[in-house]
């Protein structure tokens, strides 16, 4: 009797089960809806890792008398560090590490560790003048200077030129603005690109607060029932009652325009819809075999809840979590368009609000901004209705 040749390792790898998670993604990344809106969202977290590379009046390198050195460098603040370091180094090692947790993880810690540090050790000048680099380049006092690809400042209005206010694209005489200029003399494409750094972090870090709170009560209120789940329903429904706008709108007149603020407004009212799904989930896996296993194996409390019931009641809260992001990023939108947002970040609600206030109206104020914000919540509306094809087995059959 003949025994069969063992199966190559090649082979064994290649027919080998794939993990939940694997599957579904790959399932995600079928569907062109998906890969449209990851190639739009990849777009936006480039532009905001990389914008002060990308727009800039600071000269990324100068020699000046034989002396080179970068003016850029001296400017970067801490988030700008923090967000350069993370993809420059943590990033790489991240995606030597096998397990996804283990990633995760580690890009977090060390974002949180750089945001830390670079906010203790990095003090960039607070009187910043831009026009002296445009002078002395005039006077022939660089030996050579290296610009960014689009050499303007959100914050600079051009004073050298003259208060020119509004400018058509690529319209100017002395410069040239690829999306034109806003009311102030600014460059509107150098605004849009550093206007997406707040639009993702309003997204992500609104709806991680929201995803983080409601995940917990919803555990709970899954897990325990009776007098816990009572009580809890009776909280989500008063947090469901809070409108947030007007809730952002007053805190807003009261306490000023802060964006950590409009993160944990929109993050402290919009977790409910995440407690409800975990809820309704917890309540139908509770009464599972490897639950009741794990708890007759005496694990603790929360090894039960987060390590074996949450990884399998995750699937339409990670879908919630995609509407939620692109939620967050409208209701940024919709305050700075009503003039209540930031003051002088570049936000392109506040752009938008600056095309209606205007007396005439300039095409290139209300499209570009207005497309950036159709297209950023389009495409996160994409990848939840992918990803939730993706979960759905009825789809499948």
């Amino acid at each position: 009797m003949t025994m069969p040749a063992p199966l190559s390792a090649e082979r064994t790898q290649r027919h080998a089960p794939q993990s939940y998670a694997r599957r579904i993604l790959g399932d995600v990344l079928i569907r062109w809806g998906a890969r449209i809106g990851l190639l739009w969202i990849g777009l936006l977290v480039v532009l905001a890792v990389f914008a002060p590379l990308l727009a800039n009046s600071h000269p990324l390198l100068l020699s000046e008398q034989g002396v080179i050195h970068s003016p850029m460098l001296a400017h970067l603040g801490p988030v700008d560090w923090s967000l350069l370091l993370c993809v420059l180094i943590a990033l790489p090692i991240a995606l030597s590490l096998r397990r996804w947790k283990t990633r995760l993880l580690w890009v977090l810690g060390f974002l949180v560790t750089t945001l830390t540090l670079t906010h203790l050790w990095v003090s960039p000048p607070t009187l910043v003048i831009y026009e002296q680099y445009r002078q002395a380049q005039a006077e022939q006092r660089y030996d050579w200077v290296i610009h960014a690809p689009i050499p303007y400042s959100p914050k600079d209005y051009l004073r050298d030129y003259g208060d020119t206010g509004l400018e058509g694209p690529l319209t100017g005489s002395e410069r040239r603005h690829w999306f034109g200029t806003e009311e102030n003399g600014a460059d509107v494409l150098s605004r849009m690109i550093h206007a997406a750094r707040i639009a993702l972090a309003i997204g992500f870090i609104a709806t991680g607060i929201a995803l983080s709170i409601g995940v917990v009560i919803g555990g709970l209120m899954g897990y325990f029932s009776g007098i816990v789940d009572m009580l809890g329903m009776r909280l989500v429904e008063i947090f469901e009652a809070i409108p947030t706008l007007f809730l952002l709108l007053t805190f807003v007149a009261f306490f000023g325009r802060s964006l950590y603020m409009m993160m944990f407004i929109i993050g402290i009212t919009s977790w409910s819809g995440y407690a409800r799904y975990v809820r309704a989930e917890f309540l139908k896996l509770r009464g599972q075999e490897y639950v009741q296993a794990a708890i007759a194996c005496g694990l603790p409390l929360h090894s039960v809840l987060f390590r074996h019931m949450l990884p399998n009641a995750m699937a339409p809260v990670l879908v919630a979590a995609s509407f939620g992001v692109a939620s967050a990023i409208l209701a940024e939108a919709t305050l700075s368009f009503l003039g209540l947002g930031l003051v002088d970040d570049p936000s392109w609600g506040q752009m938008l609000n600056q095309a209606v206030q205007s007396s005439t109206f300039n095409w290139w104020m209300a499209a570009f901004p207005g497309g950036a914000i159709f297209l950023t919540v389009f495409a996160y509306n994409l990848l939840g209705e992918s990803l939730r094809d993706a979960l759905d087995p009825h789809l499948k059959r």
